[in-house]
């Protein structure tokens, strides 16, 4: 009896020891820490910010967007390990047979520990730490459910291929069902809800900014590799507490790497994904800095039906925001009605959330909700879904 007790201490002992070693403070920047260890709370003010600041940090380490380069696919739906931070994008509105609405986001976020990877034997250390978020809008309900996961990449936790579009964080995954993009499988589940979708494509890939070169400012490196695709005819199955609702309609996807996208004087953005009637799709982030200005490197792209891209710089769109909403939550004040403008296409629309509460509270505050849109292009009627995000406030 008394061999056993030593036997068991001496396992619980070494079980300490790997803990210690697997959670070493030295392997994390100071923001990645907080996300790393989901105990830990923060206030307010650190989640409002830190997704920002993470942005705007610098490390002469790691490589930086500097000018356009050449996509090669599927290697570049895969990691890029030596910039900073990446995600995979995924949000769509979608409806069930009797036209019940709702919204949904899924993103995995890869953030890098280091600029080099630390030689161990171990499988499970890893320097890339992934995060991802699970929202789905019940529009009918006035419900918004959000759930969010981590995992370092080490023993296959989590990580994407460079063969395929696959990218993964345990069970949750988007994944391509064949040797080629297209249908793209995205698989989800929460305690409450879960999605299981099928995305296929009827437009080509968007190279955004710069033949992919998304510039946010004007310092050398403050861009990221960015790409999209605008519209993916979407059908599956929702689950709401363990029912399930068929549904269809359409998704966005975006794809961005980069190690300092924002400057110092940028306090966050505005995003704004919106798919109209025409079969026409416009892509703007509002900069906003943080003496409370429009960042002059605001930008954006129009894809018109045929595919074509519309470059639209800041001078190009105008944003005025018509409503607030105040979130119960965090008191944030978030704007939550926009005019939109595009004078040079004769563009104006205006944009609703389908539910003013679509606020994440998790480890990066911000708001990311589905929208409808109406309004008028070319002196004719036109509607429209997307989503926006809000980040900073």
């Amino acid at each position: 009896m008394k061999g056993q007790r030593i036997f068991l201490g001496l396992v619980i002992l070494l079980v300490i020891l790997a803990v210690i070693v697997w959670w070493r403070p030295s392997m994390f920047p100071s923001d990645i820490e907080l996300v790393a260890d989901q105990s830990f709370s923060k206030t307010a003010a650190q989640k409002d910010r830190s997704f920002s600041d993470l942005l705007s940090e610098d490390d002469a380490d790691f490589a930086k967007a500097l000018k356009p380069r050449q996509f090669s696919f599927p290697s570049d739906h895969g990691t890029h390990n030596p910039y900073r931070t990446e995600w995979w994008y995924f949000t769509g509105n979608l409806e069930n047979s009797d036209g019940r609405k709702f919204g949904y986001e899924l993103t995995f976020f890869r953030f890098a520990l280091s600029a080099k990877p630390h030689s161990s034997r171990s499988v499970w250390r890893n320097n890339q730490l992934y995060m991802a978020h699970l929202t789905l809008t019940d529009v009918k309900e006035d419900r918004f459910y959000t759930d969010e996961r981590f995992s370092r990449a080490g023993n296959e936790l989590a990580g994407a291929a460079d063969n395929k579009y696959h990218v993964w964080l345990y069970d949750w995954s988007a994944t391509a069902q064949g040797k080629v993009d297209f249908p793209l499988r995205l698989r989800a589940k929460s305690d409450e809800f879960a999605i299981d979708l099928l995305l296929n494509t009827q437009k080509n890939l968007v190279l955004q900014g710069e033949q992919g070169l998304s510039r946010k400012s004007a310092e050398s490196g403050n861009a990221s590799y960015y790409y999209s695709y605008t519209r993916l005819p979407t059908l599956g199955t929702l689950s709401i507490a363990g029912i399930n609702q068929s549904v269809t309609g359409n998704s966005w996807m975006d794809r961005e790497w980069s190690t300092s996208s924002l400057s110092k004087e940028q306090s966050g953005w505005d995003w704004f994904a919106l798919q109209f009637s025409d079969n026409s799709e416009l892509m703007f982030y509002r900069l906003r800095r943080k003496d409370g200005q429009q960042d002059n490197n605001s930008a954006g792209s129009l894809v018109l039906a045929d595919s074509t891209k519309v470059p639209l710089q800041v001078q190009d769109v105008t944003i005025k925001t018509l409503d607030t909403w105040r979130s119960p939550h965090s008191k944030v004040n978030y704007p939550s009605q926009w005019r939109l403008s595009v004078p040079s296409q004769k563009l104006e629309v205006d944009i609703v959330p389908l539910i003013n509460d679509q606020e994440l509270n998790v480890s990066f505050r911000y708001w990311e909700g589905a929208v409808t849109i109406t309004g008028t292009k070319d002196g004719k009627t036109i509607s429209g879904q997307g989503y926006v995000e809000l980040v900073g406030y």
